[in-house]
């Protein structure tokens, strides 16, 4: 699909292209939003890299601040009703950084239902008493955005997932009703650790029109590459990995396992829109075939230290989502018959 170009519209200048929105309503609870302020099942939103002179104006319209909104416009919301957390591994410049999981997201939801947003933005989003804004940080890089609806009852194993992510949470309120049903939950946000192998957990989680994602989670002790070291025999395919090319330790694309690993190095929305990985801080890979046709958004890179650190993806083999982006991957690294990195494949 093609960015929203229009002058007209709110998401313009954000440079934000939904990549997939269910129109399906999502009931009266907390949910996911859409851009037109309606609630959907899930939506993908990639925040293209600032290319040209642009104002973050009205990006509270769009889908991710409006789905955040909810958490921002609820004062009048008992504590005992709503429950919420938001991690992330670069928190906002009052709380100090997180040595544990590559990891960003928020979590709300009532006793009906709510939504999980995975993400790649630093500092992002405020805690809930300081209202919705983006990040100064936000206005440069590629971000990518993940939101799906759930019933209540998924959040026993996301709550679990954010405990093999080894979340830093600088901001959660959960009420005594919740964490008697969600322990997990508290303890993730509470970054009460792991005590026992096994150091990875995937779980199939469906959304609340019945829709499944696959999340996979790994803690710090499982010492190896998400991508390469689990999430490509897991899906059984060969992946083509998005991720942040400026942090040190990169680890090359690798081809010694069956299912081969490769580092996007340019996407490309279009001729007249096309740019470097190193301008692109979103954290997603698709399969590299429609054979099997995996997409994934997360919030992980592959570089050295982070086979160190706990952290996951968001996975959905919805054919439509796969070819989104798979048509994005305009140039990634090859290997040579030795598994090692070098120049080649483009599409």
């Amino acid at each position: 699909m093609r960015p929203q170009r229009s002058p007209a519209s709110p998401l313009a200048a954000l440079r934000l292209l939904a990549l997939a929105c269910l129109a399906c309503r999502a009931g009266a609870g907390i949910s996911c939003y859409g851009d037109s302020g309606r609630p959907v099942d899930w939506f993908i939103v990639y925040k293209l890299p600032k290319l040209e002179k642009t104002s973050l104006e009205g990006a509270q319209r769009g889908a991710v601040g409006r789905t955040l909104q909810q958490l921002y416009g609820s004062t009048g919301t008992r504590k005992e009703d709503v429950a919420h957390v938001l991690y992330n591994d670069q928190p906002p410049a009052a709380f100090d950084p997180s040595n544990g999981g590559h990891t960003k997201g928020v979590v709300l939801l009532d006793k009906a239902q709510g939504f999980w947003l995975v993400h790649s933005a630093p500092h992002f989003p405020p805690p809930a008493k300081e209202g919705f804004s983006w990040p100064g940080s936000g206005r440069h890089n590629g971000q990518s955005f993940l939101c799906v609806t759930y019933a209540y009852r998924q959040f026993k194993d996301i709550g679990l997932q954010l405990r093999y992510n080894d979340i830093f949470s600088y901001d959660f309120s959960i009420a005594d009703s919740f964490a008697q049903e969600l322990p997990d939950l508290l303890q993730a946000a509470e970054r009460e650790h792991l005590k026992a192998a096994p150091w990875n957990r995937q779980v199939t989680l469906t959304s609340l029109a019945g829709k499944e994602f696959i999340s996979f989670s790994k803690y710090g002790l499982f010492h190896d590459d998400l991508y390469s070291g689990w999430l490509s025999g897991a899906l059984k395919a060969d992946l083509l990995v998005q991720f942040w090319l400026n942090s040190r330790g990169i680890l090359p694309s690798n081809c010694s396992s069956p299912h081969h690993v490769y580092d996007v190095e340019q996407v490309s929305f279009s001729p007249e829109l096309t740019f470097s990985s190193h301008l692109d801080h979103s954290k997603w890979c698709v399969s590299n075939s429609s054979s099997a046709a995996w997409a994934c958004v997360g919030d992980m890179n592959r570089n050295q230290e982070e086979e160190k650190r706990a952290g996951g993806t968001v996975c959905t083999g919805d054919a439509r989502v796969w070819k989104s982006f798979r048509r994005l991957v305009s140039r990634w690294s090859q290997c040579d018959r030795r598994g090692a990195q070098r120049e080649g494949g483009r599409t």
